[in-house]
């Protein structure tokens, strides 16, 4: 083997020459690093998530989950974010301690509220949201979570701002959380969070603590009155509809005794034509009968006795008389 000399101080010293085999092992050195090098661009995309490869801190482009390859660090790094994933911001409140039991702090800064009416209102609300647009999501806005939070305050602040109390303790509910909603997806577009609002749901509303007792007074009012409103109403239900029953009974009967004297009134009518018809053929004749059924009608116990004379006046025939010599004899 060849010898190297080195001089220290002022002596000569022959030490082994091991350049050649020290230059090959550099590059086997190299080599294994430049592999691992290569090897530490290998990256896994879980199925949540999306791939952002930013090259010297620029974005280059979107992956899939699944197995892919990157320049390595430094020119290539690559952020996951879980775009599948639901997340929750809470507004008037924080949680604790999940428990159970659950514990919460209250943030009376965030739910004290202003109403249309105005009067102050305290609202409790969670928002779920989750990323659409990862590229946004990562490079357009920082601090994210306290944009969102800071964004659900100023929405739900503005649409409570449009609606009485009365709405927001009760009925209005629904409506409110679909106004908050939209307003605050409004606000995440302008600022470019590529974030979508899943939902809003309102938690507890509910008047200051200071308030509280007489809110419940006029609650109970309330409630007195629908009950007294909701007798009102049934009592009128149950009368008006008899009335109007026996309205239209009175009414049925009217007409149906109009009915009845307009046909009698025809008949009589008919009748009276009839026998004016027959008057005018006969006058003497109609005349007579129609005396001898008047009779017979206004004195039913009379017994009539027809003579029958000739021209010079002497009576020929009587009819109807009664047999001689009987006990119940007729007037004459």
């Amino acid at each position: 083997m060849a010898k190297r000399r080195i001089i220290i101080g002022d002596e000569q010293i022959e030490i082994p020459d091991f350049s050649r085999f020290l230059g090959k092992g550099v590059w086997s050195i190299l080599g294994i690093v430049a592999l691992l090098w290569l090897a530490s661009g290998l990256y896994i995309v879980k199925p949540d998530q999306q791939g952002i490869i930013r090259r010297f801190g620029q974005y280059n482009k979107t992956t899939s989950p699944g197995i892919h390859w990157r320049i390595p660090y430094p020119v290539d790094r690559v952020d996951k974010p879980r775009v599948k994933q639901y997340k929750r911001a809470e507004i008037g409140f924080r949680t604790i301690d999940h428990g159970p039991p659950a514990r919460y702090s209250d943030r009376p800064l965030e739910s004290l509220m202003l109403t249309g009416n105005l009067n102050i209102i305290d609202c409790d609300m969670i928002v779920q949201y989750r990323i659409v647009d990862p590229v946004k999501y990562l490079y357009r806005v920082r601090d994210l979570e306290t944009t969102v939070r800071l964004a659900a305050e100023a929405a739900l602040r503005q649409v409570i701002g449009k609606h009485d109390i009365d709405e927001a303790l009760t009925s209005g509910k629904s409506t409110i959380q679909i106004e908050t909603m939209e307003n605050l997806q409004e606000i995440l577009d302008l600022y470019e969070t590529g974030l979508t609002v899943v939902q809003v749901q309102l938690q507890e509303v509910h008047p200051p603590e200071a308030v509280k007792d007489a809110f419940k007074d006029v609650a109970s009012a309330r409630e007195d009155l629908n009950k007294l409103i909701n007798q009102a109403q049934g009592y009128q239900n149950d009368v008006i509809p008899r009335a109007r029953g026996m309205a239209a009974k009175v009414e049925k009967d009217a007409q149906a005794w109009a009915s009845e004297r307009v046909t009698m009134a025809d008949g009589d009518s008919q009748n009276f034509l009839k026998i004016l018809k027959q008057y005018t053929k006969a006058k003497s004749v109609t005349r007579k009968r129609l005396l001898l059924e008047t009779m017979e009608e206004i004195l039913p116990g009379v017994q009539l006795y027809i003579l029958k004379g000739d021209k010079n006046g002497s009576l020929m025939n009587v009819i109807g008389l009664p047999e001689v010599g009987s006990k119940t004899g007729g007037r004459r």
